[in-house]
């Protein structure tokens, strides 16, 4: 298992020198098709993926059914989740719904539909839970434990993919298997960890589909017999197949939520400004510029537009029954132009989709306030933690509270481990010199990833934001935080002394991440507590 590799060079700027068998883009290419990496360390990288992902499992399912109560925003989609597996859309429920589900009453929806302000895909994937487990708090929550362990196993394949060393990919993933927040963000049935999931999934084959253009660059020069392409433009790669799966995955990833549609935006320009460089470093010269519209069309197609039905068919139980909210709002227009070009069905939804993105923007939701809402600038370095469920002022005697002279209590806070995301922080500083200083486009992704989910936010900052959005953020920065330990790790051909060196630090500082998960551990899954043991988990008073 390599550490990560050194950047190649910057492509030369003249179309006609003689470049070795295509110059950098086939340098590049050479090193992923190495048979030590495609036959030994990919089986490898499999195998220690799919550990990663057992042990993530296994370590966020105990006790995941407690609290045996709705936590937090867990009352509107655990209750849209099962109407939806009833009826397709979602129903509203009685104010007392809440108490009474959790003495195993459950059957309480209204005849009336409910207007909801997200997508509905996340909620499918929780009823999926209600259906195998039933209505209660294991069963709503089993659907994020799956997709949290799976979201280890994505983010080590990015970072893989992106280093090209699956040592750096598995630290990448065992920041996410101890990071506090992707850990509570895991055992609570909410819509987040689901469009982080299909987000980095998509980010992951969008890299593939960059390797996979600029291999498909040197295939044609090696079947061609040619160094360069001499200042030709080349062939047109039109199908481009892992670029149409991060099309359907950010459709996916915005049916749990629409701000995954900064990150679709964000990559389609990308997609545009890697091929163009593509051809650039293969020998295009000035006409590599003619990729931002011969390849940038195809792609805008097969990721942005492909992304577009893919995203429609997640409403398609409410497209296909008639009791949803606003579901008759065709019916009632016949006469409107929309209605005539799209038809009712797709016309009401989009008039929803309009009534939705009010809600979203409008003065009502600015002027809401909240305790733990959390300004997004806060985020990266935890300025306020999210308090999800609390019993406090537990009396000595009752629930095992053995204090003396204090009281205990029982929390869950989405608290990310500090240490993390500190260090991550750090980290994107000192990527951004070796992005920007070294040309190394590696650190570029993540580090471009992680500002678009958080600076997304800003615009809206005057709504109540909360620090769990920020699940978005830190699978790209866990990422980064990776990668430049393995600057500080040193290739593997390093003098033994600085090997050995960079390994102290590394190590140093994964064991600090581990200790300090454990040392927050309590606060993340309503163990009992003194109230002087969970002061000690409140570093900042902000945290309180």
């Amino acid at each position: 298992m390599s550490t990560l590799p050194p950047a190649p060079a910057p492509a030369p700027e003249a179309p006609t020198r003689p470049l070795r068998r295509g110059g950098l883009l086939m340098s590049t290419i050479d090193k992923l098709d190495d048979a030590t990496i495609l036959q030994r360390d990919r089986w490898r990288s499999w195998i220690l993926t799919a550990a990663f992902v057992v042990v993530g499992f296994l370590i966020r399912l105990v006790n995941l059914g407690r609290p045996n109560r709705l936590e937090f925003d867990e009352t509107y989609y655990t209750k849209d989740a099962w109407s939806l597996l009833h009826f397709g859309y979602e129903r509203a429920w009685p104010s007392t719904a809440d108490a009474r589900i959790a003495t195993g009453s459950t059957d309480l929806w209204q005849s009336n539909a409910s207007f909801i302000v997200h997508p509905q895909l996340g909620k499918w994937l929780i009823a999926a839970g209600e259906k195998l487990f039933g209505m209660n708090s294991f069963g709503w929550r089993f659907a994020a434990l799956v997709f949290g362990a799976l979201f280890i196993g994505i983010v080590i394949r990015m970072a893989r993919r992106l280093s090209r060393s699956t040592l750096i990919g598995c630290l990448a993933g065992l920041f996410i298997t101890v990071d506090g927040l992707s850990f509570v963000m895991s055992r609570i049935a909410l819509l987040d960890i689901f469009e982080a999931f299909f987000t980095v999934a998509a980010v992951s084959a969008w890299l593939v589909d960059r390797d996979h253009f600029r291999h498909r660059l040197a295939e044609h020069l090696r079947a061609n017999n040619l160094l360069n392409l001499g200042g030709s433009y080349g062939p047109l790669l039109l199908f481009r197949p892992w670029l149409i799966a991060s099309g359907v995955l950010f459709g996916l990833a915005c049916g749990c939520k629409w701000n995954a549609m900064y990150v679709l935006a964000v990559f389609g320009i990308l997609t545009v400004i890697y091929d163009r460089s593509a051809r650039r470093t293969a020998g295009a010269g000035r006409r590599a510029w003619h990729a931002v519209w011969r390849d940038g069309l195809a792609a805008f197609v097969q990721l942005v537009v492909v992304a577009v039905p893919v995203y429609v068919l997640t409403w398609i139980s409410w497209l296909v029954t008639q009791g949803g909210y606003d579901r008759q709002w065709g019916a009632s227009h016949p006469d409107d132009p929309l209605v005539k070009l799209i038809g009712k069905p797709l016309a009401s939804l989009w008039q929803y989709h309009k009534e939705i993105y009010a809600f979203h923007t409008g003065d009502w939701i600015a002027s809401q306030t909240h305790t733990y809402q959390a300004h997004p600038f806060g985020w990266p370095v935890i300025g306020r933690v999210i308090g999800i469920d609390a019993v406090n002022d537990i009396q000595p005697g009752d629930d095992g509270c053995k204090a003396v002279g204090d009281t205990c209590l029982r929390v869950v806070s989405g608290a990310g481990t500090p240490m993390l995301w500190w260090m991550a922080a750090l980290a994107v500083i000192i990527a951004l010199f070796i992005w920007i200083g070294a040309r190394d486009w590696r650190f570029g992704v993540p580090i471009i990833a992680a500002a678009t989910t958080w600076l997304g936010w800003f615009p809206n900052a005057d709504r109540p934001t909360f620090y769990f959005y920020a699940i978005m953020m830190i699978p790209f920065t866990a990422t980064v935080l990776a990668m430049v330990l393995g600057k500080v790790l040193g290739p593997s051909d390093a003098p033994p002394r600085r090997r050995r060196n960079g390994a102290i630090i590394v190590t140093a500082a994964t064991v600090i991440i581990i200790a300090n998960f454990m040392f927050i551990y309590p606060i993340l899954t309503d163990e009992l507590m003194t109230r002087r043991q969970w002061l000690l988990r409140m570093w900042f008073r902000s945290w309180i």
